[in-house]
Parts: C-alpha cells; sequence; structure tokens
C-alpha cells in the first residue's frame, strides 16, 4: 500500500509537472513577440511577424537610416498601414472637419491678404491676374476668391497706420484657426497630443499663418512681375519658359512648404529632413495633380450651380480644400509609416534608443505583415 502511495504520488507530481509546462508553453505561444533591435525593443504584433519566422531585419528596413533604405518588403508593410489608418485615423472626416475651419479662415485671411498686398499695389490687380490661376484652382474657387477680393478691397483703407496693423493682427488671429485646426489632424496621425503651451502653440499657428500669407503675396506678386522681367528677354522662348518654369517652381514651393508643416506641426520631436522627404515631395506632385484634375472634372462634367443653387461655387470650392487637406494628411501618413517602420532614430539630437525619443513613431515599431 506505500509503495502504491508513493507510485500514485509521484504520477501526480509528474502530470502536475507536464501541465504546468504545458500552461507556460501555451501563455508563450498566444503572448506577441519581442523583437530586440540595435538598443531598444519593441512590442509587435503577433506571431504574423516576418521576423518571428525568421526573416533578417533587414529585409523589412529595421535598420534603414532615411526612407530610400527600406526595401521593397518593408514598402509593402508601410503601404498597408497606409490603407488602414486612412480608415482608422478617419482621414476623410478629419479632412472636411480642417476644411470647415479652412472656410471660416478664409475671409479673414483674404483681408489680410489684400491689405498686405496693398502696401505694394493697388488691390483690385489681383482681380486682373486671377485667371492666371485656373486649372490648378477650380473655377468656382477663382469665382468666390474674386468676389471677396473686389469687395474687401473696396470697403477700406490700405495705408500704413494703426487702424491697418489692428486689423491686419485681427485677421491673422481669425485665419490662425484653420492652421490649428490641421495642426490638430497631424496629432491624429503621428498619435501624438498636444503637449505645447497655449502660447508656444498659437505662436507656431500664427508662424504659419503670416507664412501662407505671404507666400499669397509673393505668388501673385510674381505673377504680375514676369511679365514685366520677361519684356526684356528675347521674344523667342520667352512665352515658353514662363509656361516651364511655373510648375518646377511650384512644385518646389509647396514641397518646402509640407516639409515645414511635417516638421513643426506636430507636437512631437521634430523628425530629420530625410524622413519628411517623400511626404512632401509626393504631396506637392499629387496636389498638383488633383488639384488639375479636379478643376478639369469641375469645368467640364460637374454641374453644383444645378445642385445647389447659388451655394455652387461655395460647394466645389470646399471640395477643392477637402481634397486639399486629404492630400496633406496622406502624405504625412507616408512619412509617419516610413519612420514606424525602422528602428534607428528618426528624430533631431543624438540617437537615443526606442522609447526614449519623444515622437511615437519613431519610439515604436509598426507592424508586418506575414
Amino acid at each position: 500500500m506505500r509503495t502504491d502511495a508513493v507510485l500514485v504520488a509521484g504520477a501526480m507530481g509528474v502530470l502536475a509537472f507536464a501541465a504546468a509546462l504545458q500552461r507556460k508553453a501555451n501563455q508563450a505561444a498566444g503572448a506577441a513577440p519581442v523583437e530586440t533591435i540595435g538598443t531598444g525593443t519593441a512590442t509587435c504584433g503577433p506571431a504574423s511577424d516576418r521576423l518571428a519566422t525568421g526573416e533578417s531585419a533587414s529585409d523589412i528596413g529595421r535598420f534603414a537610416t532615411a526612407p530610400t533604405g527600406i526595401p521593397a518588403r518593408g514598402w509593402w508593410d508601410v503601404s498597408l498601414r497606409i490603407y488602414r489608418n486612412i480608415s482608422e485615423h478617419r482621414v476623410l472626416a478629419i479632412g472636411a472637419g480642417v476644411t470647415f475651419y479652412s472656410i471660416l479662415a478664409l475671409f479673414p485671411t483674404l483681408a489680410a491678404f489684400v491689405s498686405l498686398f496693398g502696401l505694394f499695389t493697388e488691390p483690385t490687380v489681383v482681380l486682373s491676374e486671377m485667371d492666371k490661376w485656373r486649372g490648378i484652382i477650380p473655377d468656382s474657387g477663382i469665382e468666390v476668391i474674386s468676389t471677396q477680393v473686389q469687395r474687401i478691397s473696396g470697403s477700406g483703407s490700405t495705408s500704413l497706420g494703426l487702424a491697418f496693423f489692428f486689423s491686419l493682427a485681427m485677421a491673422m488671429w481669425s485665419s490662425n484657426a484653420g492652421m490649428k485646426a490641421l495642426f490638430d489632424a497631424l496629432n491624429i496621425v503621428y498619435a501624438e497630443r498636444e503637449k505645447r503651451s497655449f502660447a508656444m502653440l498659437n505662436a507656431i499657428s500664427l508662424l504659419f499663418t503670416a507664412g501662407a500669407i505671404l507666400i499669397m503675396v509673393g505668388a501673385v506678386g510674381a505673377v504680375i512681375v514676369l511679365p514685366i522681367v520677361l519684356n526684356h528677354v528675347p521674344e523667342i522662348g520667352g512665352e515658353m519658359f514662363v509656361r516651364l518654369s511655373r510648375w518646377p517652381i511650384l512644385f518646389l514651393v509647396l514641397s518646402f512648404a509640407l516639409a515645414l508643416l511635417y516638421r513643426f506641426g506636430p507636437s512631437r520631436e521634430y523628425a530629420r529632413w530625410r524622413w519628411l522627404s517623400l511626404g512632401s515631395l509626393g504631396g506637392a506632385a499629387f496636389w498638383i495633380a488633383a488639384s488639375m484634375g479636379f478643376s478639369w472634372y469641375a469645368t467640364n462634367f460637374a454641374s453644383y450651380n444645378e445642385t445647389y443653387g447659388s451655394l455652387g461655387a461655395i460647394i466645389a470650392f470646399m471640395i477643392w480644400i477637402w481634397i486639399s487637406v486629404v492630400v496633406i494628411l496622406i502624405g504625412a501618413e507616408v512619412n509617419a509609416e516610413s519612420e514606424h517602420q525602422t528602428s534607428r532614430d528618426t528624430t533631431t539630437g543624438p540617437a537615443r534608443p526606442l522609447g526614449m525619443r519623444g515622437a511615437t513613431m519613431a519610439d515604436t515599431l509598426g507592424r508586418t505583415q506575414p
């Protein structure tokens, strides 16, 4: 009997030990694999991660020091995450919200623009030059802008004085709401919450608002000054030069403006310029193409006036702004998810390990696909 009891106790001990091993194995199988790269660790997705199947981290761009260093397999992961984020981040709905604030900010922005432009020449000159932007801005947008410029230019004085600077400051503060709405959208794309103080946030957004107005003044000024300059250039090739040069100039200005927006807009540690390049260049190119496409569609096929009556021009203009905002946000998604693909530090300053970089996309690694 004593021998039987010993055998039973031993068997129960073996079974308990085996059960403990099985339970531990089940827990390990269900846990997310932990990937250790360089100086930091990051928790990736379930067992679908390629690294869990033995694929090299370099094959998917975990060691990339620039977006161009991410191989094709890595860009497949980036593309799928961007596709999912468009839905999860509600990019289309957020773009509509930014569009609403942009429309509210449009008329104060035009007031500031006309005030600044009036320091150099008659504001009504803008009206005669608006046709130069047809093909990029829809006809309905040009109609809305021209109507407001004509109203503003005929309602006040543009002479220097205390009243002028006060009205200019009020116009810029009102138009600042649209820029802050865009900053909020970029925080969502980069998975950040606003950490800047009220003063810092408004200082940065006001700088961007002022920069946007100055770019508008410079663009219209270039349209006016360029023909005068070309009068001193031989006629042969002069017109061709204008037609060909405006597109690369517009592309470069837009790319630079988007790079600044992507770097300073989100509330996070600043990204290195190289990690902003693809979204900026691609966003500028796609914005030009999308604007030209929508302008052509609105001119030849759309009938907003028949559907919305007197609001047709405003509706078409809102759709164009919405398309522009969505393009900007998708460019930000490209930058964010390319940062998310590498374990290397993508932020400015000395290299820091994962989790200590002050930016969600730089501190974590994005999911990979089987």
